[in-house]
């Protein structure tokens, strides 16, 4: 799609469908939950016991306690920072460069300037997707209006000036 995007479009067919949005929010989000599951499993898989005994004049007693172990806890830190790069380079540098994300050039579709028509950067990129916390907070509807939506927009894509737009 060529030119500005400003100004109103006949038709929402101009814009990339709710359904293709969803699954390609779902394609996005699987590396980062196979890391955050790798951390967890981890974090889980290492625990340790440790069991120890007090005597006092009157009795003697045994406990033990469960806790993560140092292995487990390294291993969740890291693979949680490697989660978060992830995002930041498929939401940030990615899509801000490309107006693709990995789920959305798999459904082939961008994020672009509704003015411009243009891939909108890193840092508009990444405040686009900290603005989707907005489409959360009344029940979640903010991710719903690009179901009646004329330009099939989310309120953070408002908010920043976002479309979607087919490849």
């Amino acid at each position: 799609m060529t030119g500005t995007m400003s100004g109103d479009d006949p038709s929402a067919d101009a814009y990339t469908p709710w359904l293709s949005r969803v699954l390609a929010f779902v394609i996005d989000l699987i590396p980062f939950a196979v890391l955050q599951g790798i951390g967890y499993a981890l974090l889980l898989g290492t625990r340790e016991t440790v069991c120890g005994s007090s005597d006092s004049g009157y009795a003697r007693a045994e406990s033990c306690a469960a806790g993560a172990s140092t292995f487990g806890q390294v291993a969740f830190a890291v693979t949680w920072i490697l989660a978060v790069a992830y995002a930041l380079w498929n939401f940030g540098y990615q899509q801000g460069r490309t107006g693709s994300s990995l789920g959305k050039g798999v459904l082939k579709f961008k994020v672009v300037g509704q003015n411009t028509g243009q891939p909108v950067g890193f840092v508009t990129s990444v405040v686009r997707q900290v603005a989707h916390a907005v489409d959360a907070v009344i029940c979640y509807v903010g991710f719903l209006f690009p179901l009646w939506d004329g330009k099939r927009q989310t309120l953070a894509d408002k908010l920043v000036k976002t479309v979607c737009v087919p490849l």
